[in-house]
Parts: structure tokens; C-alpha cells; sequence
């Protein structure tokens, strides 16, 4: 949910140790002035990694899209004090979070995914951040990896031009951060809307970091500040191949959908061709080296760009 397109992410990342480790501060009035916004699905693995986090916060919303592992339970019993909207049935990752900003009466709101975890410390310098630049809408941290690595989590917008060179020392405006740890100005993106909710899962996040600079508000990167990203880990099951299947569906259908609607019906239609052809011209080599989940998502791309339809 709320993913980087790393295909296309080209932006450096410095090593985590270049960065200046984050002060050890706390601060009651920036935890009062955030909520925090989970969106879960088959999440409950990844609950006790986001606890310290959550149960220090008094303003948090956990938005479960239909989840059959338990995770609601599992978060009435270990966040009493959270606001949870449970659904019956997966909405996407806008969708969800739509519904838990609308119930938002804070300042600023975190969006954190399930599988990515942020410091106390971490969420408290975010929203220092933000208060020092005040015409920024969002403020988002450096993403790393389990062997504290920097992910490139951040870029410029895909309708402008490939981001090239190191990565961000400093506080750096930039056009795009990865939806997976955000900070959002509550009243900012209210006005644009939220997200758009065509978009079941992926370019979510493109979309509405484009529709904020559109709107003439700003986008910060912190190099500073850490959040850890177990990337792809929110979701476990026994039904491995549909998930790859679903996953290369749902990031075809949403990069069309983000083309047609940044760039028009053309270049939509011509990334539609090159998918096609590059799955045609793909073919033998998936059905002479076939791994699995690797097919799974092949096919998925493939169905998503077949019945693509515009509009």
C-alpha cells in the first residue's frame, strides 16, 4: 500500500550512517496535535513492531479493510484508547484512508503503514518539522530497510523528469514521497480532496503529492528522521500466487489510470502498447524459467493492460 513505482525511482539515498541521528526528544504537545492513520489487511503480524508507537499516541485511527487473520480483535485488545473503523470488505488504500481523515480533528495526521515503524522521537521532530514550515502539506521521513538501508522513497513527479544524483542531505523540497510513512497537514489536503479513489492501491500516493503541488503547496523530505520499512510485509496468507497476481493487476490498472490522468489519453494508450509488448516479447522466458509468483504477477499485468478500459 502507498508504494514507490522502484522501477522508475531513480533519486540517490545517502547510507544511513551520513545522516544526523534524530535528538531524543519528546514532546506531549506535537503527540496532542497528531493522529495517527493505520490502514491494515490480513495485518495482524505486524502489530507489535507499530505498538510503542501507537500506545504513546492519544489520537489514533486503524481503518481494517476486511481483514480474516484476526487483525481487528487483535487491535481492540492492544489499543483501547484507538478509533477503529472495521470493514467488511478491502476498499483500497485510499478509500480507507478517506475514511479515517474525515474523522480526523488534529492538526496534522500521520499515514503509516502496517509494515513500516516510526520512533517516538521520530513522529515528535516530523511534526516540529511541519510547524517550522508552514506551507508545507506533507513531511515525510527517510524510509530504510531491514538492514538499514535508505530506500528511495522519494523523487520528482513522474510527469516531470527522472530525478537524478545524490539523495537529500538535508530538509529538501521534493515531488514525490512514498505514501508508506507520511505526515499530512490535515486542513492542506482536505482542500484537494484527500485521494483519489480510483486508485485501489498504487500511485495513490503519486496522485496526490502531484495534486498538492498543483495546489502550490509544498513536500519535504527529512533525511534525518528514520522510519523502518519492511517493504511488501503488511500482507501474509496461504494464497501467495493470487497476491502476486493482484499486485502486477493493481499497479498496471493505477499507472494507466495516473497516465491518462496527468498526461491524456495518448501516452496512457502507448504505455498500454509497451506493456503488452513487453509481456508478448516476456513470454518465453517466463514459461522456460518459471518461478511462481513471478509468472502470477506476469499474468496480472498482462489482464490489467487486456481489459484496460479509459476513463
Amino acid at each position: 500500500m502507498g508504494a514507490t513505482d522502484n522501477e522508475e525511482s531513480q533519486t540517490a539515498c545517502p547510507t544511513a550512517s551520513a545522516a544526523v541521528p534524530t535528538p531524543p526528544t519528546v514532546s506531549t504537545e506535537a503527540l496532542e496535535r497528531v493522529t495517527v492513520v493505520v490502514v491494515t489487511f490480513d495485518s495482524r503480524h505486524c502489530l507489535d513492531a507499530q505498538l510503542p508507537l501507537l500506545r504513546a499516541c492519544p489520537h489514533v485511527i486503524v481503518v481494517d479493510n476486511g481483514s480474516a487473520d484476526g487483525t481487528p480483535e487483535a487491535v481492540r485488545l492492544a489499543l483501547p484508547h484507538a478509533t477503529l473503523i472495521a470493514l467488511n470488505r478491502n476498499l483500497g488504500f485510499g478509500a480507507a484512508n478517506n475514511l479515517a481523515l474525515a474523522q480526523v480533528a488534529t492538526k496534522f495526521a500521520l499515514l503509516l503503514n502496517p509494515d513500516c515503524s516510526l520512533n517516538i522521537q521520530g513522529l515528535c521532530a516530523l511534526v516540529a518539522r511541519a510547524q517550522t514550515f508552514p506551507d508545507a502539506a506533507i513531511v515525510a521521513p527517510q524510509l530504510i530497510n531491514a538492514e538499514g538501508q535508505c530506500e528511495i522513497n522519494y523523487r520528482w513527479p513522474l510527469t516531470s523528469w527522472r530525478s537524478r544524483g545524490p539523495g537529500a542531505e538535508a530538509v529538501t523540497c521534493v515531488g514525490f514521497v512514498c505514501g508508506a510513512a507520511m505526515l499530512l497537514r490535515t486542513q492542506a489536503i482536505r482542500q484537494i480532496g484527500g485521494f483519489d479513489e480510483r486508485f485501489f492501491l498504487y500511485y495513490e500516493d503519486d496522485d496526490l503529492c502531484l495534486r498538492v503541488r498543483q495546489a502550490g503547496q509544498t513536500i519535504l523530505i527529512d533525511p534525518e528522521i528514520r522510519a523502518k520499512h519492511r517493504s511488501r510485509g503488511s500482507v501474509q496468507g496461504p494464497r501467495v500466487l493470487r497476491a502476486e497476481w493482484l499486485r502486477g493487476y493493481h499497479h498496471t490498472r493505477s499507472k494507466l489510470l495516473f497516465f491518462e490522468k496527468h498526461t491524456g489519453l495518448q501516452a496512457a494508450q502507448s504505455l498500454r502498447r509497451r506493456v503488452l509488448l513487453a509481456s508478448l516479447v516476456g513470454l518465453p522466458l517466463r514459461l522456460l524459467l518459471p518461478v511462481p509468483k513471478h509468472v502470477a504477477r506476469w499474468l496480472g499485468r498482462c489482464t490489467a493492460a487486456i481489459v484496460w478500459k479509459h476513463g
